[in-house]
Parts: structure tokens; C-alpha cells; sequence
């Protein structure tokens, strides 16, 4: 995934009221930007933290400019977790992803009884429904870790992925890392409790978990190379 022109580059304020940030630009000037993370982005933002911005150039949109990256003197960490869907799309339909290739078609936002997924991959009646996860969160030990704030959303999806499974398809949790400096990937259990007993329970019934790490860049994004699940 690339972004389609020059990113805008700032200091970070301080976020707050979960969807905005305050951000002085390179040239001094001090704007409110939309922070598009639902999460609490623990580890991805620092005051002082060099970010980079997109401009969605649409006089109407209240705050027009969107908080894609952040920095954290180590690598570029993307806070903008819609673009893990984008990302996702990207590889899988690239059969970058060895265990998710080979399917005819890769559908975006299908649905399955009442629930609608991420992706669908599709060849004649063989299904095999995805849901994606951004990942931000990076713990102490070193791992990437998901969630970064409880989420009964995110064990609703889980549910979802176990009754696709009994009916007879296949079912994948995948997470994208949207960051560079940690060693594996695990269940942020300090979080939510509650989400990794779900994961657990997911597992043993029979839905597939991968985790993929993205390089993150000014210019572009992409799933790199699987990553070790603890």
C-alpha cells in the first residue's frame, strides 16, 4: 500500500478525546488532526514523537488532515489501523501470505449468516473467511500484543470466526503488525483476559491465527514476514 502523495510531517502535542491530536508542523504552525484509532495506542504516542500526516485536501471535513504514522526512534509505527484492511487485501490477493493463497477471488466485506468479515477467499464452494487486526501494541518482553484496551468487539469477531468454522469452512484471525521492533506476537493478556481465553477457545475449535509484520515507510506499507505466535 502506498500513499498516494507526500506525507506531512510534525511533532505530537498530545492526543485526546480518543480522536484527535494536536500536532506543531515542521513549518510552526499548531493543527488539530483526526486520529482514526479506537485503541488506547499505548507505546505509539509519545509527546514529542516525530509523526507524519495525510492531507485529504476536502475543505468541508472539520479537520482535514489525518495522523497516519508515528515514530518512535526506532521505527515507523502505523497508527492509522483502518489501512491493515488495505494491507491485508494487498498481500493476500499478491499470495504473499503462503496459508491464505491459491483462491480464485479475494472478496473485501462479506458476510456469513449475520456477521460480515474483512475478507472472503473464494474458489467454487470452497470458503474461507478472514478477519483482520491492526496491531500497535508493543509490551515489555518484547512482543507485539493484541488488544491494546478490552474489547468485546474483538471476542464477538472470535465467535463469529468458531460458528463459521462448525459450519464446515474455513475461518483465520490475522493480525497485522503495523510496526518493526519486537520479537513475536502474543495475546495481550494484562489487557483482556477475557479476549485470550476467547482466542484459546477460537484456537481448539479450529480457527487458524497468523500474525504477519509490516514495513512501515513515509512512502509505503506492506505485510514483510511472518512473525513466531507465543
Amino acid at each position: 500500500m502506498t500513499f498516494g502523495e507526500p506525507l506531512i510531517f510534525g511533532t505530537l502535542i498530545k492526543r485526546y478525546k480518543r480522536f484527535l491530536a494536536d500536532v506543531e508542523l515542521d513549518d510552526g504552525t499548531v493543527i488539530t488532526v483526526h486520529c482514526p484509532n479506537t485503541g488506547r495506542m499505548t507505546t505509539c504516542a509519545e509527546s514529542g514523537w516525530r509523526v507524519a500526516l495525510s492531507d485529504s485536501h476536502n475543505p468541508k471535513r472539520k479537520y482535514r488532515h489525518t495522523w497516519e504514522l508515528v515514530h518512535n526512534g526506532i521505527c515507523w509505527i502505523c497508527v492509522n489501523t483502518g489501512r491493515a484492511n488495505e494491507i491485508a487485501f494487498e498481500a493476500v490477493s499478491n499470495g504473499t501470505i503462503p496459508k491464505l493463497a491459491g483462491y480464485a477471488e479475494v472478496l473485501r466485506e462479506q458476510t456469513f449468516g449475520n456477521s460480515r468479515f474483512d475478507l472472503l477467499l473464494r474458489t467454487g464452494e470452497e470458503l474461507y473467511y478472514v478477519e483482520v487486526k491492526s496491531v500497535t501494541l508493543r509490551m515489555d518482553d518484547g512482543c507485539y500484543a493484541f488488544p491494546d484496551a478490552p474489547t468485546d468487539r474483538g471476542r464477538k469477531h472470535l465467535n463469529e470466526l468458531v460458528e463459521v468454522v462448525r459450519a464446515g469452512h474455513r475461518a483465520a484471525m490475522l493480525f497485522v503488525i503495523l510496526r518493526s521492533d519486537g520479537t513475536a506476537f502474543r495475546a495481550a493478556h494484562e489487557v483482556d483476559p477475557k479476549y485470550t481465553e476467547a482466542l484459546d477457545a477460537a484456537v481448539a475449535i479450529g480457527v487458524e491465527v497468523y500474525a504477519w509484520c509490516a514495513d512501515v515507510s513515509v512512502e509505503e506499507i506492506q505485510l514483510a514476514r511472518p512473525v513466531n505466535i507465543v
